[in-house]
C-alpha cells in the first residue's frame, strides 16, 4: 500500500492563507477518489473534502467557500487551498487516498493515511 505525503503547513495568522499538498505515487492516481481530513487535539478525525475521480467535490459546511479541493493528475497531487483561515482550523491535517463517494459523501480508505501536516492558525 503506497502511502499519501502530505506537505504545506505551517504557522499562518487568523485570515490567512496556506496551501497543502499531497503526493501518491501510484499509477492508478486518475482514478482515486481522495479526500482531506483533519484533527484538532481532543477531538475526533473530521471530514474536510473530497474529491472524486471526475473531479466532482464536497465540502464540510465548515469550510464551504473557504477551501478549494484540487487535483493533478499529471503530477500525482491534491491540492488543498486554504482562505479566510480561523483559528477553528487549527488541526493536523491528513491525505487519503482510494476512497469512496457515496450518496455525496467521502468515505475514506482506513488503509491509506498519510502522516498529516500541522497546520496553526494564530489570531
Amino acid at each position: 500500500q503506497v502511502q499519501p505525503v502530505e506537505s504545506g503547513g505551517g504557522l499562518v495568522q487568523a485570515g490567512g492563507s496556506l496551501t497543502l499538498s499531497c503526493v501518491v505515487s501510484r499509477t492508478d492516481f486518475s482514478r482515486l477518489a481522495m479526500g482531506w481530513h483533519r484533527q484538532a487535539p481532543g477531538k475526533q478525525r473530521e471530514f474536510v473534502a473530497g474529491i472524486h475521480f471526475t473531479g466532482g467535490t464536497k465540502y464540510a459546511e465548515s469550510v464551504k467557500d473557504r477551501f478549494t479541493i484540487s487535483r493533478d493528475n499529471d503530477k500525482k497531487t491534491m491540492y488543498l487551498q486554504m482562505n479566510s483561515l480561523k483559528d477553528e482550523d487549527t488541526a493536523v491535517y491528513y491525505c487519503n487516498s482510494g476512497g469512496a463517494f457515496n450518496s455525496g459523501r467521502y468515505f475514506p480508505n482506513v488503509r491509506s493515511w498519510g502522516q498529516g501536516t500541522q497546520v496553526t492558525v494564530s489570531s
